[in-house]
């Protein structure tokens, strides 16, 4: 897509027109259909013209437009104001047994006098429940679930999320219900879950328990640009209150809200009687890992509307549908030690030790405790036999302790006055955090006050070589350690001052070994300047958001001369996170170090954009087609081969559709693969890929 697309800039209001059309367009191909037609930066490209052209006739600004998405701080000082729900917004009963669900079908039965009716079976997803007020077609306001009766105002939070059309996509000669709420889930997925824990431990604070507690404060934070941050997505999975909807089941619904541009709950199955829906419940509860966000149980809901009027409600919950709740696993252990690390900013988290257990698919041996207050909290000692879970099914974590199994003979831990890597000085914080409008609770940290600590600066080399900032493959952490032991490296310019001599000299390194480091180091100096900037470590700065400031400017020069004014038009940078970067090129021992990485030969300047729009342009091997990778990867990493695809201007996508041109599929492939085959989609093997890239 090319600025020069669509209605000429000479006549303004077509153009606007245009661009809120297409930028709709591209954020439900994004976020709701998961097969995107353009890379970020044309993305963003549309964006800055629409705000641009708004900004020259604010008269063509429109409640719809995508420049309303993320606005300044709410209103309504310290809370959010409360509306009622057209509708109360009730819950469903729980059950976590075959049995219940019976006697659930039978109640139904009995209240349809006999009539045996068909059932919705989707996905429960553990989330933040939400309601969408879209009125003829225009997104007016959305509510928390509150108590039922009222809701919170968070319209202009859910505004910043795109995968919430702000007008309805209604199919030519539809015409938008007079009024219709939507009711969904909003979410963390689990990989920004894992990102946002480590940054926010990173940086002394306490990471959220679960993917659920995350989204849940997300979404009432004040400021809607911070919001904006945290990635949330929403699944929508029922209806509220309505005018003129014309749909007889739920299902004719889910169909119909997905037309009009919102993600809809997925794996949903119409099942003739309870057999099928307890089929399906049992079919999913070990298939459900595989997604990137959590669901917790499978819903069950009549499905025609009618008789779910018929059923009507309880004083508390919906009598047409029945929550079927998977059992956590939860295993018990000894923790044998509490260890502490020292964090690349100097934090330490101290981390247990457990006699190793099989949990959720593999052997659990260490779980964060994030700080001091935590291990308080749960009054966890050295040697206590705990109950231990996965969060999200990924990240340990310490349920509670079994005290009746206490001998006497367990160890109180305290965080040390000395840090255990370099011996100097701890300082111990007290913070005191929000947990609600009315709550506050103090939390212990502690820092190392040395900014030449060996273990600041070993895990400030690891990150730095990580997949996601330099991918430096053969430099993992023993060899780092060894580095660091023979005082080689200190900071990760000192990797490129490397000769072979100096790895020769380290125990076990082999000839070949030292050569395929060095070639990777030399292969690193090519990376797009994204990647070096997220190495960097700066504040606030990690893979997304690195993209967005070596998009914007282009190359590093340009970068470390920017002054705040520069950053005000980085769309997506905040304040707080400008004025990071803007002190970081300015604090001495980081101004040394990215001098002495530039003078080691390492690229400045953002090559991504470019690279990919001349392969789409000069017609490149994967021009104009979509790909879907599925299954573990063995010649390649996934990230590896998306980037092989789209340098040379082909795209991928999440999900299998007749669009689809390849599914490339690795080892013990899935879902995608059989509807690959049930579309006639074509698979392809790594060695065919290979064949492809020649």
């Amino acid at each position: 897509m090319s600025k020069t697309a669509g209605p000429s800039a000479a006549d303004p209001k077509a153009r606007a027109a245009w661009l809120r059309g297409e930028i709709a367009r591209h954020d439900r191909l994004y976020y709701v259909e998961q097969r995107p037609e353009i890379a970020d930066p044309e993305y963003d490209r549309l964006y800055r013209e629409l705000a641009d052209l708004e900004a020259a006739h604010p008269d063509l600004r429109t409640p719809d437009s995508p420049t309303q998405r993320v606005g300044n701080e709410l209103k309504g000082g310290e809370g959010f104001e409360t509306v009622a729900h057209k509708k109360p917004m009730l819950s469903l009963d729980n059950t976590y047994n075959e049995e219940e669900v019976r006697k659930f079908d039978e109640r139904v039965k009995r209240m349809l006098e006999g009539r045996a009716p068909e059932y919705n079976v989707e996905l429960k997803i553990d989330g933040a429940a939400v309601s969408l007020w879209y009125e003829k077609g225009l997104f007016t306001r959305g509510l928390t679930r509150g108590d039922g009766e009222r809701g919170e105002d968070i319209t202009r939070n859910l505004k910043t999320m795109r995968s919430i059309p702000l007008r309805l996509n209604l199919p030519e000669g539809q015409a938008a219900p007079p009024f219709i709420e939507l009711r969904g889930e909003v979410y963390m997925p689990r990989s920004e879950f894992a990102r946002l824990n480590k940054e926010l431990e990173d940086q002394g604070d306490e990471g959220f328990v679960n993917p659920r507690n995350a989204a849940a404060g997300s979404i009432k934070m004040k400021d809607p640009g911070e919001v904006a941050k945290r990635r949330l997505r929403i699944f929508v999975h029922t209806t509220g209150a309505f005018e003129g909807l014309d749909c007889k089941r739920h299902s004719e619904f889910l169909k119909l809200a997905a037309v009009w541009g919102l993600p809809t709950v997925p794996e949903t199955q119409v099942c003739a009687n309870i057999d099928e829906a307890i089929a399906h419940i049992k079919l999913w509860e070990h298939k459900r890992g595989g997604f990137d966000f959590d669901t917790d149980g499978m819903v069950v809901k009549v499905d025609r509307l009618d008789q779910q009027d018929q059923l009507g409600v309880t004083s508390k919950s919906y009598r047409f549908g029945i929550a079927y709740k998977y059992q956590p696993e939860q295993v018990e252990t000894v923790v044998e030690d509490i260890e502490v690390q020292v964090g690349k900013t100097g934090v330490l988290t101290p981390r247990a030790r457990f006699k190793p257990v099989f949990a959720s698919g593999t052997t659990v041996t260490y779980a964060s405790l994030h700080n001091q207050s935590q291990i308080e909290e749960k009054d966890i000692r050295i040697g206590d036999h705990v109950i231990i879970e996965k969060a999200g099914e990924i990240i340990p974590q310490v349920v509670r302790v079994v005290a009746a199994k206490r001998s006497g003979g367990e160890k109180v831990f305290k965080m040390p006055d000395e840090c255990p890597v370099c011996k100097g000085r701890i300082e111990h914080r007290e913070i005191e955090r929000k947990v609600d409008k009315e709550r506050t609770r103090v939390v212990k940290t502690s820092w190392c006050v040395n900014p030449n600590c060996p273990a600041r600066y070993r895990e400030r080399v690891i990150y730095f070589a990580s997949r996601g900032c330099m991918d430096i493959e053969d430099l993992g952490e023993k060899l780092v350690d060894k580095l660091i032991a023979k005082g080689m490296v200190k900071d990760p310019a000192d990797l490129y001052d490397l000769t072979r001599e100096q790895l020769l000299s380290l125990e076990r390194m082999g000839e070949k070994t030292a050569d395929n480091l060095l070639k990777r180091l030399e292969e690193s100096k090519k990376n797009d300047l994204a990647r070096l900037l997220a190495a960097l470590n700066m504040p606030h700065v990690g893979e997304r958001n690195a993209e967005l400031l070596s998009e914007h400017f282009g190359t590093l020069e340009a970068l470390r001369a920017a002054t705040m004014e520069d950053f005000d038009q980085v769309q997506g940078v905040g304040p707080i996170m400008a004025q990071a970067v803007f002190d970081y090129f300015r604090d001495a021992r980081e101004k040394a170090l990215v001098d002495r990485l530039v003078a080691s030969g390492l690229n400045t300047r953002s090559l991504t954009a470019e690279t990919r729009k001349a392969a789409v342009a000069a017609g490149g091997a994967f021009a104009g087609k979509t790909f879907v990778l599925t299954g573990t990867l063995t010649k390649f990493k996934r990230s590896e081969a998306e980037k092989m695809i789209k340098d040379r201007g082909g795209k991928t996508s999440g999900s299998v559709s007749k669009k689809t041109d390849y599914v490339l599929a690795g080892e013990e492939a899935g879902s995608k693969l059989d509807k690959a085959k049930e579309l006639g989609v074509k698979v392809i093997s790594e060695s065919d890929f290979e064949a492809l890239l020649t």
